[in-house]
């Protein structure tokens, strides 16, 4: 990413909401787009990514109807073209279009909540709606949960991923849902089969942030998908694996054995060694091992290694980080290395000197360790 760079200037400037106005005037012939736009470039500075799209809602609220049935309909003639219906992933479309998600939340929730659901739905083929629909879960459950389950069915794969997005328990930056997790596990049965990968990745998304309260219940769901044969088995094992993921960095047997990798195999760890035991902060730190089987059969492996991190506390912190899918032959061996560069200030953690360790997780079970003392940097 190139020094200087600033997501919300390039989602929200002078070009895009240029475009915003554009399509507003265009739609409805008493908007003003010269004088929105002047209005709502000059609000911009000093206000971050979210609170750049509140001000921006405020700014087209100001500017159409006070009632939300004739707002929402004001709001629909607005709105752009569907995304592509030809595309199956990676169309999350523009920014500048979660503004009727909004309108929807702070006119519609309480007195129009199934007007306010039907603009989420038109809204959501432009941009996701999948912060904007949580509310309505909140306030309306029943309601809004009948919405979904009709909605798993429906031939936009945008509003399918909806109802998966929507309703998952950990969904980042959006607000949290009162329904338990495992409520949405029906409307996932409809989805997991789903041709398309930017519903199915979701799926598995969903299916991680169960896992984190509940692992029983996604290894159970998966096996029950798996033996439906509803999904392709290229597609079905790659939700497995997405879907497993935190599972499998937890060494979760039941997950592990899923993928195949059994805790119980017959493998060693010979040689675990670090190229410097006294490191400094920013430093690349080499790692070597050797795994070794006296097996008259190929092992298939999953090998990790998991560092423990010092805190000037005294509390230990720990990371699991993937290092290698592999094969151990048949009575021998397979040797791996690996080089982990000591950022100091990782995305979730921060390094601090003092004694740490590397351990060497193998099918989700430890099999040892190498002890380094990191040191300040340079």
């Amino acid at each position: 990413m190139a020094q200087g760079f600033s997501l919300k200037d390039q989602l929200f400037n002078a070009d895009t909401l240029g475009d915003l106005a554009a399509e507003y005037s265009a739609a409805l012939p008493f908007f003003d787009a010269e004088a929105f736009h002047a209005e709502v470039v000059a609000g911009l500075e000093g206000r971050e990514l979210l609170e750049r799209l509140d001000w921006i809602a405020d700014c087209i609220a100001n500017r159409l109807a006070p009632d939300f049935p004739t707002m929402s309909a004001q709001l629909l003639a607005a709105m752009p073209s569907k995304l592509d219906p030809g595309l199956s992933d990676d169309d999350f479309g523009r920014f500048i279009h979660a503004v009727p998600g909004i309108l929807a939340v702070r006119h519609g929730l309480e007195e129009h909540h199934d007007q306010a659901l039907d603009l989420l739905y038109e809204a959501t083929q432009r941009f996701s709606m999948e912060f904007y629909i949580r509310p309505f879960l909140n306030r309306w459950p029943e309601d809004t949960l009948a919405r979904l389950s009709h909605w798993v069915g429906d031939k936009n794969y945008h509003v399918r991923r909806l109802v998966s997005e929507g309703t998952r328990p950990k969904l980042p930056w959006a607000k949290k849902i009162d329904m338990a997790p495992l409520d949405a596990l029906p409307l996932l049965d409809s989805l997991f089969d789903d041709p398309t990968r930017y519903v199915t990745r979701s799926v598995a998304n969903h299916l991680n942030d169960i896992a984190k309260i509940d692992a029983t219940a996604v290894v159970d769901a998966l096996a029950g998908w798996q033996a439906s044969g509803r999904q392709t088995e290229k597609e079905m094992a790659w939700m497995t694996r997405h879907g497993l993921r935190t599972l499998i960095k937890q060494g979760h047997p039941a997950a592990l054995e899923m993928l195949g990798y059994r805790q119980d195999v017959p493998v060693r760890l010979s040689c675990v060694d670090l190229a410097d035991v006294t490191p400094r902060i920013g430093d690349g730190l080499a790692l070597s091992l050797t795994l070794e089987t006296g097996s008259k059969k190929d092992v298939p492996v999953l090998v990790d290694y998991v560092i423990r991190f010092h805190r000037p506390d005294g509390r230990e912190g720990r990371k699991v980080f993937k290092l290698k899918q592999a094969v151990v032959p048949a009575g021998g061996s397979l040797e791996l290395s690996k080089r982990h560069v000591l950022k100091g200030n990782a995305t979730t953690f921060k390094l601090h000197p003092g004694p740490h360790a590397i351990e060497v997780q193998v099918n989700g079970r430890v099999l040892g360790q190498v002890a380094f003392d990191l040191h300040p940097a340079a």
